[in-house]
């Protein structure tokens, strides 16, 4: 349904299907409001008409090839469901519905001068032409932007849903890919007749701190209970700074979006440490989760990649000003030698990998104890068979300070999971308990700094 420089009339049926709007200026050579793409660049660009004359603008907050679709129009949704009926009845599981918060938009379309970034992209006022220079958005303003969020999604979400239960089972799901704050209006996506699930990006942007961890856990858990839905917890996606490095770098300063040769370095070291207890504390919690592919490695960003090797739409429209993310989206390393290290026949790979994928690679790690691999695997394991994803959460009496403790009832509640994360530097004493699984050695009864334990206790 991407038009191809439209021809058809202002006004005609296909040219409604997306949103079409006159210019402003005496002649509507200026953009019908002041949206800038969060690629970089302005949200719009005019087709030429079939007479050669310059014609209306169409919409896109991203990329020029992505036009944004016309909600109000039936036919749009008419097809959309038919796509899902298309694949349910091919036996499909479900659908992650990309910026699922970004259908709808404000009626009229007003001009807005807060910030439209989606993934904390330096974004700017839309200029003449993609990546020119441009003043910097206001965001301090008030409100919620007229493009992301509009109460009007939900009705289409309802719709889609009505889709996926007439199959009965088993379920189909669908999960919502929404950058929305806060965890309230996040939790609207996934109401009984709406989304089965929605990624919680509060959590994956939260920084290495015990009292801020904690703090969105509680919140989040509460706002989705208020809908009776559980929460989705997520550490890495295709649209952030893998958390191996994330975690490695100041956690005073906002997450940058992609790392680039000149930029300060993470800490491998002390990153991986900590995206391994971050990990076994997310795995641990009630509710859904997410594992981004080679995560599971002990992935890192790939922080040296050269700029003319880089894809990302964001990088070549902001001119290099937003480094992008291409440096999540390298492909996993399978051998520790061959063709694109097992990925592929060939020797390059749309994106090239870094030197250090080799020793990470999963040949490496298979069957190595203590190896990231190894780790994830026993905790997936556990999480299965404790029913970890179905039990509930009581904060523990050791919460406080650089500590983060909850205790997981899981299926029946006679024993229960001790889930004890310290996010400092220094050991801190642990209780009797069963040692389950450990992010890295322990220190006799003692837990070391940017560390997980899961300890069986009795229940309470």
């Amino acid at each position: 349904m991407v038009p191809r420089r439209p021809r058809r009339a202002p006004g005609s049926p296909e040219r409604d299907r997306y949103v079409f709007r006159d210019g402003r200026g005496p002649n509507g050579d200026e953009p019908p409001n002041n949206w800038p793409s969060v690629f970089g660049g302005r949200g719009w660009t005019r087709v030429t008409e079939a007479d050669g004359t310059p014609g209306q603008w169409y919409l896109h907050i991203f990329d020029v090839t992505q036009p944004d679709l016309n909600w109000d129009n039936p036919e749009v949704r008419e097809e959309l469901e038919d796509v899902l009926r298309f694949w349910c009845d091919r036996g499909v599981d479900g659908f992650r519905v990309d910026v699922a918060h970004g259908l709808v938009k404000e009626e009229g379309l007003p001009d807005w001068h807060g910030a439209v970034g989606l993934y904390d992209e330096v974004v700017t006022e839309a200029g003449p032409e993609p990546g020119s220079d441009t003043s910097v958005l206001d965001h301090n303003a008030a409100g919620r932007a007229p493009m992301w969020d509009q109460d009007g999604v939900h009705e289409v979400y309802r719709s889609w849903r009505k889709v996926l239960d007439s199959y009965g089972e088993p379920d189909r799901i669908l999960c919502a890919e929404a950058w929305v704050t806060p965890e309230e209006r996040l939790a609207r996506y996934v109401r009984a007749d709406e989304m089965h699930q929605a990624f919680n990006f509060e959590f994956l942007e939260t920084p290495w701190h015990a009292g801020e961890l904690a703090a969105v856990i509680e919140s989040s858990l509460r706002s989705n209970d208020a809908v009776g839905a559980p929460t989705t917890w997520v550490l890495s996606n295709h649209d952030v700074v893998r958390h191996a490095s994330r975690l490695g770098l100041d956690q005073s300063l906002p997450r940058p979006n992609g790392i680039a040769a000149d930029d300060p370095q993470p800490d491998a070291g002390l990153g991986l440490r900590r995206a391994r207890a971050a990990t076994a504390l997310m795995l641990a919690l009630p509710g859904g989760a997410y594992v981004y592919q080679g995560e599971e490695l002990g992935l890192p960003e790939h922080t040296t990649m050269p700029h003319d090797a880089r894809q990302d739409p964001t990088h070549h429209h902001t001119k290099g000003e937003v480094v992008g993310r291409d440096g999540c989206r390298v492909p996993m390393p399978w051998t520790s030698d061959g063709p694109s290290l097992g990925f592929g026949p060939g020797d390059h790979p749309w994106l090239p990998q870094p030197e250090a994928y080799a020793a990470l690679a999963v040949d490496r790690q298979e069957g190595v104890e203590g190896s990231t691999l190894e780790l994830y695997r026993t905790l997936l394991h556990l999480r299965r068979e404790l029913g970890l994803g179905r039990g509930s959460l009581a904060w523990d009496a050791l919460t406080g300070g650089e500590v983060v403790a909850y205790r997981n009832a899981a299926d029946d509640g006679a024993q229960q999971v001790l889930v004890v994360t310290n996010t400092g530097a220094e050991p801190v004493a642990l209780p009797e308990g069963e040692v389950l699984v450990a992010s890295g050695p322990l220190e006799g009864a003692a837990l070391p700094g940017d560390t997980t334990v899961w300890l069986r206790v009795a229940g309470a």
